[in-house]
């Protein structure tokens, strides 16, 4: 059984102008145990919204919450054995990080002693050893960050909910969370769910991926399957650097399709979901082209240096949109005006269920 069962899920804000909005329409979703699952999607999909249903702080209009097989859709906020981390962190700035860590524990009248070593052996398993006498204004933001999971996990939380809380941060000391967060989530053995509209911070952490859009679920799958095989036009686009073709399917031969677009651009796709005379979307990563001694004749129009690799805008010798791919630098890597040739392995090629 899961360990939170999300069912018909629908909650509906009236904006100023008097229109209903379904900032949630009939949401299913499970998440189990020690699964760490994030919400992922533009602003206004509804993901936060969710997130805030779980923990309480908004009402659904219809639908359950089950948390360890018991309805939880109506206990408030405190009744409910779920902790959140908030993307401002809300520490208090009079306590020390000690204090700020086991105040839960305070209210509830635990034991002094007993207190005491439950926050030092939350701050261990965070990385702030040592550091219990300080003042939030007396950290970094990393640090701080670091105070507002302990305070959140010393309870020992069914559930930890995550609201994009390193958002704030530069993007080097944020790469390194997204590692320590996924290492601390296997270490507490406890479910994760994460709100953010960073796909790379989706595809780092994550055991699963909801892509939410408009108040719906376009696609639940893990990091690999939302990349290398979305089911949408709108997942292709919104995770990651993406090609896209309109194509015709000529024939089939084998376990190939032979296909062109509009331009006459021709490409080998595989023959599964392909018929001779349909029209089909395909889905090309950057890194699924490399260059050739033959293939696609292009010209290269752009070059973006990223470090050890190039980005690369190429436009088809035969017309239409141009091809983002991606290539190692090196001193022979091709420039703008250099014609080139573009292969890809036939099984690479995606194609899309829907528009």
């Amino acid at each position: 059984m899961a360990l939170l069962e999300i069912r018909n899920a629908r909650r509906e804000f009236v904006t100023p102008e008097g229109t209903r909005l379904a900032a949630l329409d009939g949401i299913d979703l499970d998440i189990g145990a020690n699964e760490f699952v994030t919400l992922l999607g533009p602003s206004g999909c509804g993901k936060t919204t969710l997130l805030r249903a779980i923990a309480g702080f908004e009402t659904l209009d219809s639908g359950t919450l089950a948390l360890d097989g018991n309805d939880i859709s109506t206990q408030p906020p405190h009744r409910r054995p779920v902790n959140t981390v908030f993307q401002s962190y809300a520490l208090f700035s009079h306590m020390t990080v000690a204090r700020n860590v086991g105040y839960a524990l305070e209210v509830r009248s635990v034991e002094r002693q007993v207190r005491e070593h439950a926050v030092a052996e939350v701050l261990e398993k965070v990385g702030l050893s040592g550091m219990g006498t300080r003042r939030p204004n007396q950290l970094s933001g990393g640090q701080r960050q670091r105070v507002a999971l302990a305070r959140a996990i010393i309870g020992k939380p069914r559930l930890l909910l995550l609201d994009e809380p390193l958002s704030a941060l530069d993007r080097n000391l944020r790469q390194q969370m997204q590692l320590e967060l996924k290492t601390l989530q296997n270490t507490l053995g406890i479910a994760f769910v994460f709100v953010t509209h960073d796909q790379e911070e989706a595809l780092t952490m994550s055991d699963r991926i909801v892509v939410m859009r408009a108040g719906k679920i376009e696609q639940i799958g893990s990091p690999r399957q939302i990349y290398r095989h979305p089911k949408s036009r709108f997942v292709a686009e919104f995770i990651g650097e993406t090609n896209l073709f309109t194509v015709t399917i000529d024939r089939i031969d084998g376990s190939h399709a032979l296909a062109h677009t509009a331009d006459g651009l021709e490409l080998i796709l595989p023959a599964g979901n392909c018929k001779p005379g349909g029209n089909v979307q395909v889905v090309l990563r950057p890194a699924d082209f490399s260059i050739s001694d033959q293939g696609i004749a292009a010209t290269v129009t752009k070059a973006v240096y990223l470090g050890s690799d190039l980005h690369l805008f190429v436009q088809p010798t035969v017309g239409g949109p141009e091809i983002s791919i991606t290539a190692r630098d090196s001193a022979q890597a091709p420039q703008p005006g250099s014609k080139v040739h573009l292969a890809y392995d036939p099984a690479a090629p995606h194609v899309l269920e829907t528009a």
